[in-house]
């Protein structure tokens, strides 16, 4: 009996590898298994997909609770807003029970500000999305704007005041008369440099 090279491979491999990985070439076999294991519109393991939620009603949709929601940082360290991390995220743990915590709240007739302090009492201040403009935090608020007005004036500045003696050089090369410091001979070549570079 004459062996093909992919027996040889096969079987080399089959040394090597345990038995379950290698596929078996049998197209009966494989199609019976393709159906088995993935059956149409169900999946193999619900599991898989994220954990088991509770059907979503509409006052769990309100807008209020929404807005309330965006304004709460998820405390699982994905940096998003609560309501975000609740409906894209089915992973995460942390915020269905931070979403269970504002509708309680809400049930209880808390205010958004009573609810969001209720928060802050319990995780403290970096479970808001921005910090409240109050104590230091007006600081930044206030610094990057006003950083980028003193910036942008001291470049205004500068910039006015090189037109400015680039004008007065162009000016004083002009007239024939020597810039202050310049003989008359570094003033031609000065002038003649410039008109060069026009």
């Amino acid at each position: 009996m004459m062996r093909t090279r992919r027996d040889v491979l096969k079987h080399g491999l089959a040394a090597l590898v345990p038995t379950g990985l290698l596929q078996q070439d049998d197209p009966a076999a494989e199609r019976q298994t393709r159906q088995e294991d993935v059956p149409v519109g169900r999946l193999r393991d619900p599991g898989l997909a994220g954990q088991p939620r509770g059907p979503v009603t509409d006052y769990e949709n309100d807008p209020f609770i929404i807005g309330v929601e965006e304004k709460l940082r998820c405390t699982c360290g994905c940096n998003l807003d609560v309501y975000t991390c609740r409906t894209t995220d089915f992973t995460c743990q942390v915020s269905p029970a931070m979403h269970r915590r504002v509708i309680s709240l809400v049930e209880q007739n808390k205010s958004a500000q009573e609810i969001l302090d209720a928060f802050v009492a319990e995780h403290g201040e970096m479970v808001l999305m921005a910090p409240r403009k109050e104590g230091f935090n007006i600081v930044g608020y206030v610094l990057p704007g006003f950083a980028i007005t003193v910036v942008g004036g001291c470049m205004v500045w500068i910039l006015a005041r090189r037109a400015k003696l680039r004008a007065v050089a162009s000016s004083q090369v002009g007239s024939g008369t020597p810039i202050d410091g310049l003989s008359t001979e570094e003033a031609a070549r000065l002038e003649a440099e410039l008109r060069d570079l026009e």
